[in-house]
């Protein structure tokens, strides 16, 4: 038996936009527990970044299937008060507007738990809640560039963004978990607590490696691309019909393998210049060229089966069409209006799951407000 909405029940409302926020209810709403994102008048901005997925922003559609969408004017005092009466009756409150502007408007988690004693709030901010940070705007990029992300991807050459939204997507799982956690502790006290998460706190954690390193290993390691900063053999490799397989040899006797039963060079392991990683990594040019000679000599197919054969880890570099139409990836299915649409399945594999619909804008304003009314 596998997970079957396990936070059915559970009421989420989410003052949310972008990303972070978001991915949060996303992965609460697929969990079962119903999630009603509160939008300005125009939208989540997020709704105009394309139009790519029949008609809506594809990160919309990805982001928010399977929410109730209310439209309200928090500037407007009956808006003010309709939000106040749902939270009244919430399990769950994320929000990651503007830095400042949930104390602004008297909606901090002090003042909600006065009305709701078990509500969980959970603020997303950028920077953090406390000096300078309060008021520093951030973004996904601005962020892995602030907490040195960027400084350790991309090549040597120059500093690279994370190509996915790295930031906001790792802020919105930690947000998910923190709420998984005060649930299970609501459960023994019945109280609800005050959750505080910062991309750039977890970019920090993300980060640690390299900072060790800069702290206790006489530096952090430069960027590589597609190497890596001190195993070798290590990186993509072109075959003769021009596909590229990524290849990652972690150990002496994968070493072996890799010589014996795809190279052909089974002398490498006995040269002292290959014998263990920290050699090999010190001859690594000599090395990548070894290993680009023989794989350019066969087509792609002919060196994955060799690769695979000997259990030497690999990948091909796969473009975004490539994925598309890769033999491993599960699809599931929202609607966008009367429009069906194909997006990655969830990562946690579960027993059935249902169709979503993304929300149009204020498509549950009336049923939402006439539940909640005084």
């Amino acid at each position: 038996m596998g997970l079957d909405n396990e936070l059915s029940g559970t009421l989420v409302i989410a003052l949310e936009q972008a990303v972070s926020a978001p991915y949060c209810g996303l992965l609460l709403a697929d969990a079962g527990a119903r999630v009603i994102k509160v939008e300005r008048p125009e939208g989540d901005f997020a709704r105009g970044y394309d139009a790519g997925a029949a008609g809506q922003s594809a990160i919309f559609a990805w982001l928010n299937r399977g929410k109730e969408s209310i439209c309200l004017n928090l500037k407007c005092n009956d808006d003010m008060q309709v939000l106040r009466n749902i939270l009244r009756h919430a399990d769950i409150f994320v929000a990651n507007l503007a830095p400042g502007a949930l104390d602004r408007m008297g909606l901090t988690g002090a003042s909600l738990r006065a009305d709701n004693p078990g509500l969980i709030t959970c603020t997303i901010s950028g920077y953090g809640d406390t000096g300078a940070a309060v008021t520093k705007k951030a973004y996904d990029f601005l962020v892995q560039a602030e907490s040195g992300v960027c400084a350790v991807t991309g090549t040597q050459d120059a500093p690279a963004r994370v190509g996915v939204s790295l930031t906001d997507l790792s802020t919105g799982l930690t947000a998910f978990s923190a709420i998984l956690r005060a649930l299970l502790q609501r459960a023994r006290t019945g109280k609800g607590i005050d959750l505080k998460v910062s991309m750039f706190d977890v970019m920090a954690d993300w980060m640690n490696m390299p900072l060790l390193a800069h702290r206790y290993m006489g530096g952090a390691p430069g960027r590589t691309g597609l190497k890596h900063s001190f195993i070798a053999p290590y990186g993509a490799f072109q075959c003769r019909d021009g596909g590229q397989i990524l290849i990652s040899v972690q150990s002496n006797r994968e070493f072996f393998s890799l010589c014996t039963q795809v190279l052909g060079r089974p002398e490498l392991p006995q040269e002292p210049k290959f014998k263990d990683n920290p050699d090999r990594y010190a001859n690594r040019d000599a090395l990548d060229i070894i290993v680009a000679e023989v794989f350019n000599r066969e087509d792609t197919p002919s060196v994955l089966a060799k690769l695979d054969a000997a259990k030497i880890a690999n990948a091909r570099l796969n473009s975004v069409a490539d994925l598309s139409q890769h033999p491993f990836l599960r699809t599931s299915q929202a609607w966008i209006g009367d429009t069906e649409i194909d997006l990655a399945a969830l990562p946690v594999r579960t027993d059935g799951g249902t169709v979503q619909t993304v929300p149009d804008l204020g498509a549950h304003n009336a049923s939402i407000r006439a539940e909640f009314a005084d």
